[in-house]
């Protein structure tokens, strides 16, 4: 069984999207054992409360330093246990020192087809509104490891997403999300949980179905 602790900061519709899964059973051999916020008044945690899942808000205001929240974040992750960390829409850089306690166990939803519009300061309607500003066709969204660059770790699943004539970036982050981002994350936590991803020389190789 795979204990996954998912980190998120705000609504957590992913999140949602993850114990709606699992409740389906499109999520297999899966355990969400915890949900971290760095934002006391995120959604998310209620979420997890009515579900009856731990909850626990680590906020960087309540440290004196970045280390110490830091050091914070990594402690209450420990106590978890868990196999698997999920960031649903955490908009906290992940210190470096869980980077490597977790090497291939955390992964990542970003709201576009990586390697565009990603990296520092795109994320939420940022990235939407710069696909917009481009004129792209064609938008999406991507799971991928978690290293110690900005969404630049292994990518596990892609899917893409059309742009349509007059969309705004508020209409077109919520078709990435119910199309694309809501599918692909609880996919992806369904292959890891049943074996099926690895990393070879940087690039995931998913087993396919026999």
């Amino acid at each position: 069984m795979l204990k996954v602790v998912v980190l998120v900061s705000g609504g957590g519709t992913n999140l949602q999207a993850i114990l709606d899964a699992v409740d389906s059973g499109a999520i297999t051999n899966t355990e969400i054992v915890g949900v971290i916020s760095n934002n006391k008044n995120a959604y998310a945690l209620q979420r997890a409360e009515e579900k009856g899942i731990p909850d626990v808000c680590v906020s960087p205001k309540a440290f004196a330093s970045r280390a110490e929240f830091n050091q914070a974040l990594l402690d209450t992750v420990d106590q978890f246990q868990a196999d698997l960390l999920v960031l649903a829409g955490f908009l906290v850089v992940i210190p470096e020192m869980m980077i490597e306690a977790y090497r291939n166990r955390i992964i990542n939803i970003h709201p576009s087809l990586i390697p565009a519009f990603c990296g520092t300061g795109y994320y939420g309607l940022k990235v939407h509104e710069a696909a917009l500003e481009k004129g792209v066709k064609v938008v999406g969204a991507t799971v991928h490891f978690v290293d110690e660059g900005t969404d630049t770790g292994a990518i596990i699943l892609q899917k893409a997403v059309e742009v349509k004539q007059g969309d705004t970036p508020e209409i077109l982050q919520r078709r990435v999300m119910e199309q694309a981002e809501w599918k692909i994350l609880p996919q992806a936590i369904d292959l890891i949980a049943n074996g099926k991803v690895k990393v070879v020389d940087g690039k995931v190789m998913i087993e396919e179905e026999a």
